[in-house]
């Protein structure tokens, strides 16, 4: 009783004490209750069914973009560009990096809510391509200039303009909110292996973009984010394809999407 209690409350406080969460807390006692009821133990052979495999693969596809989006490439590389805009301290990049990170996440959870996840990933996505095709464009040009010439430190301080706006898109969707859909859509029959499965994905690819970072770099600075630009480009894409709007709605009214 303690927990249903617990489990009520919270659900009172997530949604506003205003409301009216006795419709919500019902469908969420039959939908548990169901899940209790059945056999939980997950086999691959249940994913051939739309209301799991495509929830699945939405949740999984959000966490693998999110890498491929390069946003580790990025950091790694980020006191390079801000040291070519004459940027020498390395603490301070990294200090404005993670403040710009701070901000523009709280401001994410305020907006979540209010605007949706489906915007907010399409705006944060679109605005890292955008972002990326500055960075890239710019060291472009960079190795068509002499080091000397005033040019250079103009594009330096683009590059750098364009990381900062790339950091702050990612941190207002495609760094939280891929989380968030995720336990929204999946399941509960699944939940526990297609949220563990998802999770290892997205530090694989994670692993993937630090190690290749540097290659890449090395091979052509322009064309790392050129590739990163062209990623987050597909990501648009795909959520404005693929990905629900979860906002406001049940666990059962977003399962039902699915089938």
């Amino acid at each position: 009783m303690g927990l249903t209690e617990d489990f009520e409350t919270s659900l009172q406080v997530l949604r506003g004490f205003e409301a009216d969460i006795t419709n919500e807390v019902n469908e969420i006692k039959r939908s548990v209750a169901s899940s209790t009821n059945r056999r939980t133990a997950m086999r691959f052979a249940d994913l051939k069914h739309r209301r799991y495999w495509f929830p699945l693969m939405v949740g999984i596809g959000l966490l693998i973009l999110q890498q491929l989006g390069g946003i580790n490439g990025v950091i790694f590389y980020s006191s390079n560009i801000f040291l070519s805009a004459g940027i020498s301290s390395s603490n301070a990049a990294t200090f404005g990096v993670g403040a710009i990170q701070v901000v523009a996440t709280a401001v994410s959870t305020w907006l979540v809510d209010r605007t949706g996840r489906r915007i907010l990933l399409i705006v944060s996505s679109a605005g890292m391509s955008v972002s990326l095709l500055i960075v890239s464009v710019a060291f472009y040009l960079k190795g068509y200039v002499s080091e000397d010439s005033t040019l250079y430190g103009v594009l330096g301080i683009i590059s750098v303009v364009g990381v900062v706006f790339m950091i702050i898109s990612f941190s207002l969707g495609m760094g939280p909110i891929p989380w968030l859909i995720m336990s929204e859509i999946l399941p509960i029959k699944i939940k526990g292996l297609a949220g563990s499965t998802a999770t290892l994905a997205n530090w694989l690819f994670s692993w993937v973009i630090t190690v290749t970072a540097p290659l890449l770099m090395a091979w052509s600075s322009g064309g790392t984010f050129t590739i990163y630009m062209v990623m987050c480009a597909f990501t648009v894409a795909f959520v404005a394809i693929w990905v629900p709007e979860t906002k406001g709605r049940t666990l059962e009214e977003i399962q039902f999407s699915f089938r």
